[in-house]
């Protein structure tokens, strides 16, 4: 019996009974030591609480409020980076920049063989060009007007001549039938020159096709940037998607990192005023940028901390730039009413 109860007793106190089991104790005596234990390790039980895995109790030091709110560990990333594909199917004829050069947005940096597509271009230039001189021309309705005005002048005259029976009925009524059939064709003239504004249009719209076909094989870069890698090669045949170059923006950087937002809710807000400082070097002083903030993320992590970042303009030293992506970044916050009072 002795023995099952000491089973049940919990793992700190068992070595205890174990040596206490083999001694010559009365059974009286060994039965209250094992209710005493019991007792024990029942008070025991009620005073432990169990922490949920990964649960970090608050901690109770109090934050330094005269200190700056700050996001360190920042990082300099870049906003746009594009790889920029072919549209076509065609031999790469012509490069017209290499790596390391720095490009405006719309500049041409590359063509895709285009004389078929320019020589197509001319032909639906001259198909607009005479559609639209069929569309100008109004001969046949200005000639069917001045027909339909001769020949309602002409059966007037006969009508005159049936009043005072010189003529037969029928003559005057043929003249009248040919007045109407001359505002007929002032009807028709009218519907053909409708007919040849809408083959206009379509001649237009065409000549706008083959004109887009030629744009498609001068490849031109999407934004001011930087070519940071040439993919394809002169004289490749490229396929539509094919990637040709690598470009980077460097005139506008986003430095991005956490900051707490618990200590100073107020101020972690779309728009405060900012000092961002980035480390250019392991022996310089960091730049320094005035900024706003850009973007501040709706959500909190599970270290009380949220998202934001700054775009700040970069500057160009020669043929380098003062910050380049990779570098790490310090944000201070200037709106925090406790930085005001200084």
């Amino acid at each position: 019996m002795a023995m099952q109860v000491l089973l049940l007793i919990s793992s700190p106190l068992r070595p205890l009974l174990l040596r206490l089991q083999p001694l010559s104790i009365p059974m009286r005596t060994f039965t209250a030591c094992l209710l005493a234990c019991l007792t024990m390790g029942t008070v025991t039980a009620q005073n432990f609480t169990p922490q949920r895995p990964g649960f970090l109790p608050p901690t109770t030091e109090s934050v330094d409020s005269n200190q700056p709110l700050t996001a360190t560990n920042c990082l300099v990333k870049l906003i746009h980076s594009a790889r920029i594909p072919s549209q076509v199917e065609g031999m790469l004829t012509e490069l017209k920049v290499d790596e390391g050069v720095s490009v405006e947005a719309g500049q041409l940096i590359a063509v895709i063989d285009d004389e078929q597509a320019r020589l197509m271009l001319a032909l639906r230039q001259a198909e607009e060009m005479e559609a639209l001189l069929t569309a100008e021309n109004d001969v046949n309705l200005r000639d069917a007007v001045a027909s339909e005005a001769s020949a309602r002048a002409e059966y007037k005259s006969y009508e005159e001549m049936l009043k005072s029976g010189s003529i037969p009925f029928w003559e005057a009524e043929k003249k009248r039938l040919d007045a109407d059939r001359q505002k007929l064709r002032i009807e028709l003239a009218e519907l053909e020159g409708k007919q040849a504004k809408t083959t206009l249009i379509a001649k237009k719209r065409s000549r706008e096709l083959a004109e887009l076909e030629v744009k498609k094989r001068q490849v031109t870069a999407p934004f001011g940037g930087y070519i940071e890698t040439r993919i394809a090669q002169l004289g490749e045949w490229v396929q539509p998607g094919s990637p040709l170059f690598e470009v980077v923006q460097m005139d506008k950087l986003r430095v991005e990192g956490d900051v707490d937002a618990l200590r100073f809710p107020q101020a972690v807000v779309k728009g405060a005023p900012v000092k961002v400082y980035v480390q250019t070097s392991a022996d310089a002083q960091p730049a320094e940028f005035n900024a706003r903030i850009d973007f501040v993320s709706t959500q909190v992590d599970l270290a009380g901390r949220r998202r934001i970042w700054v775009d700040v303009q970069n500057v160009q030293q020669g043929d380098e730039w003062m910050i380049n992506p990779g570098m790490q970044a310090t944000i201070v916050f200037q709106n925090v009413p406790e930085l005001a009072k200084r």
